[in-house]
């Protein structure tokens, strides 16, 4: 089946699913609100928003240069830093490294790029036990499910699916659909994992080229507890995620929260810069960062796209997109859903992978208003659209003109014959008009909601002509 077979597939499932809609509309509408609340003088925003926006571009900019800088400075930390181009290097890095250490169990703190590279999957192949302890991904992970926001990857989910699911797998815990009691059990299973565990892998919110310091932002403590408490850290990134100085950080981290979820700031925000010294208590004894390119070092080289890199994460552009809050983000079909998934995956997996998401817009602009760095995600995601058709010259985008029809093309080449030849175009008139009722109703898609429409009983060149608008 074709991607956009499988795409309309997902959407006619997530349009008829009502309680999906009714869950999606009420979360985004609180975490619309909570943003607002965040940001009362829009002139400030504004600033914020150009400082941030200054600082994401910076860094794309200078993506090679800060990379080697990072490795340099978290090398002399004492970070043992490897570079993966590809999803399958990555999952090949970490789990050699866990292999080395005799680490049979891991615990993970939320990380999209692990997700992206499909890590966990990878290291249960592999005889790895490996167990998310952010709460919303734990509650996916019981189910073997997928997250569907960036930020909140359990949303789609009600405490009635909760609570039947902790009774499934936790037999011996009270059955509960109390929320706060429900949090205290996760508690209770995740702190035994946390004391056993042989590893931790965690994500990266920023890393800084000038100090060699990786920096995690979180609401639990599940990432700090991930990173300090087994003998062994290994951190995934996506290379974007580098920044040149620690003064960055600040305009960052007081924009990204009140973007994200409507916190002034989080619960928790970890700086890692090495491994535990000889006269700390606590922390790991070996630090590993593994980069990951997958296909972002050729977006990085095309000027007219590159803006996407600078995505912090915030999932603000996928809270106030319209058509997301309709479908929920398993409808996507990939790991980063809304406005920022369709241009992601786009460009990293291919337009002829991922090419069909770029339908899933109004061009209604929110998203690009809301982006706490300034993406022009409407600008970009047309962009695809027409990289999708017309195939434009670009190495940066795989698979161009891989949603082009041969027989919509030719429609639309005959009509531009058709009005570029005033003699064709006439006779073209003439013709329709006297066959209007020939016309059929069912013309694919465009009528599934639409009525046809059928031609005049006269053109209006005769209507001008018999008016006397036109002299013989």
């Amino acid at each position: 089946m074709s991607q956009v077979n499988l795409f309309t597939k997902r959407i006619n499932k997530a349009l008829s699913n009502n309680q999906l809609q009714t869950s999606f509309r009420s979360a985004m509408s609180y975490l619309m609100e909570g943003r607002l609340k965040r940001f009362p003088d829009y002139d400030k925003l504004q600033l914020s928003r150009t400082k941030s926006n200054s600082i994401r571009a910076n860094s794309v900019s200078n993506l090679g240069d800060l990379l080697v800088t990072l490795e340099n400075n978290l090398t002399k930390n004492g970070v043992k830093v490897h570079w993966a181009e590809t999803a399958t290097q990555a999952n090949e890095i970490i789990h050699s490294v866990l292999k080395k250490a005799n680490a049979k169990t891991v615990v993970k703190g939320k990380s999209m790029v692990s997700e992206e590279i499909e890590l966990n999957e990878y290291l249960i192949d592999n005889g790895i036990d490996i167990l998310e302890t952010d709460l919303g991904e734990f509650l996916i992970q019981l189910d073997d499910d997928k997250p569907s926001h960036i930020v909140m990857p359990a949303i789609h989910k009600n405490k009635f699916e909760i609570a039947r699911s902790f009774a499934d797998n936790f037999p011996d815990l009270e059955y509960t659909e109390d929320v706060d009691k429900l949090t205290q059990q996760a508690r209770l299973v995740l702190r035994d994992k946390f004391s056993h565990a042989d590893a931790g892998i965690s994500g990266v919110n920023f890393a800084v080229a000038e100090t060699g310091t990786l920096c995690l932002v979180e609401n639990e403590g599940n990432g700090r507890m991930s990173t300090t408490v087994p003998n062994l850290h290994i951190a995934v990134t996506g290379i974007e995620k580098v920044v040149e100085k620690l003064e960055n950080i600040p305009p960052l981290f007081d924009i990204l929260p009140k973007s994200a979820t409507g916190q002034e700031c989080t619960t928790y925000f970890n700086m890692i810069s090495g491994p535990r010294k000889d006269n700390e208590k606590d922390g790991p004894t070996e630090v590993h960062l593994v980069l990951l390119d997958n296909g972002r070092s050729r977006v990085s080289r095309d000027t007219s796209l590159n803006d996407i890199l600078n995505c912090i994460r915030c999932g603000s552009c996928i809270n106030h997109c319209p058509v997301y809050v309709k479908l929920g983000g398993h409808a996507y079909g990939t790991v980063y859903p809304g406005p920022v998934g369709i241009v992601f995956e786009s460009l990293t997996q291919g337009l002829d992978k991922a090419g069909a998401l770029t339908s899933a817009c109004t061009m209604c602009g929110a998203c690009a208003q809301v982006c706490p760095v300034k993406i022009p995600l409407p600008t970009l995601i047309n962009r695809l659209r027409n990289e999708s058709i017309e195939g434009v010259d670009s190495d940066s985008v795989l698979g161009k003109g891989s949603l082009k029809k041969p027989i919509e093309s030719s429609i639309w080449k005959g009509w531009r014959f058709i009005y570029s030849n005033p003699l064709v175009y006439l006779l073209f008139v003439k013709t329709m008009t006297r066959m209007r009722l020939l016309v059929p109703t069912n013309i694919g898609k465009w009528s599934k909601y639409r009525n046809t429409p059928k031609p005049s009983k006269r053109s209006i060149e005769e209507i001008a002509r018999s008016e006397g608008f036109i002299n013989e």
